[in-house]
């Protein structure tokens, strides 16, 4: 190849480059712009996998929750309490855990994602992840969180026992505060049991809830082997988060 044709190869390669990011740019500013008419919302700044990073999250969970009562309680169906729009600190403890796991790229599939912090977290340490929830509300707002990681995140609607990806299992599920309701724990079961591979590991934390400690026994009767380890918090050492793998 002689040296206008290296140059005019160079002008196209920066061409593309440019095309690309002003693709992404525009999506981008399409995205921020649902959001904003969907939600009231902010950018939470905040560490993940000691990384500095910005979290889309709602301005008023609170006002959220009251207004999910209220329409409750006028009879509309479908309506969901929006915990989802908190970022509990079972999703900080289990970040802290996965410093203990390779995870560069190793797929991973987060269940009831919420925010997006652990899927994120296992993101920026080299996964390539799918992050999904159960209601569609929050996976725009994740869709904001990821983007500077859009190459390795992947964001799906997933309904416990319900849905089932399209895609091979997983070797790691992950999962923070998600055991806290008994109706949910056979719906749980299936899910783990379509999406995690053999061999692989689910790794759920939650905030020492005393019902999680019935998950505990419950589980164990359904032939999966758990378990249990002890996440000290620098913010609030007298709260541990405990951190929960099953396998099988």
């Amino acid at each position: 190849m002689d040296s206008h044709s290296v140059l005019q190869h160079d002008r196209d390669d920066r061409c593309l480059t440019d095309r690309c990011l002003t693709d992404r740019r525009l999506t981008d500013r399409r995205l921020i712009a649902r959001a904003s008419r969907r939600y009231v919302w902010h950018w939470m700044d905040t560490q993940v996998a000691g990384q500095p990073w910005q979290i889309a999250t709602p301005s008023d969970p609170d006002r959220m929750l009251l207004d999910a009562c209220r329409r409750q309680d006028a009879g509309e169906v479908g309506v969901i309490d929006p915990f989802w729009a908190t970022t509990w600190r079972a999703a900080d403890g289990l970040d802290q855990f996965l410093q203990m796991r390779e995870l560069h790229n190793v797929r991973v599939l987060e269940l009831g994602c919420g925010t997006g912090r652990a899927g994120l977290a296992a993101a920026i340490r080299g996964s390539q992840v799918t992050l999904t929830d159960g209601v569609s509300d929050p996976l725009l707002l994740v869709q904001l969180t990821t983007m500077p990681m859009r190459d390795r995140c992947t964001i799906r609607r997933l309904r416990f026992g319900e849905d089932r990806l399209r895609q091979p299992p997983f070797p790691i599920v992950l999962g923070s505060d998600i055991t806290y309701l008994r109706d949910i724990w056979p719906k749980l079961d299936v899910c783990l049991r379509h999406h995690l591979a053999a061999g692989g590991e689910a790794i759920l934390s939650d905030p020492y809830r005393s019902i999680s400690n019935e998950f505990a026994g419950w589980i164990v009767k359904r032939k999966w082997r758990y378990e249990e380890h002890r996440i000290t918090m620098v913010d609030e050492p007298n709260r541990p988060i405990r951190i929960m793998c099953l396998s099988r």
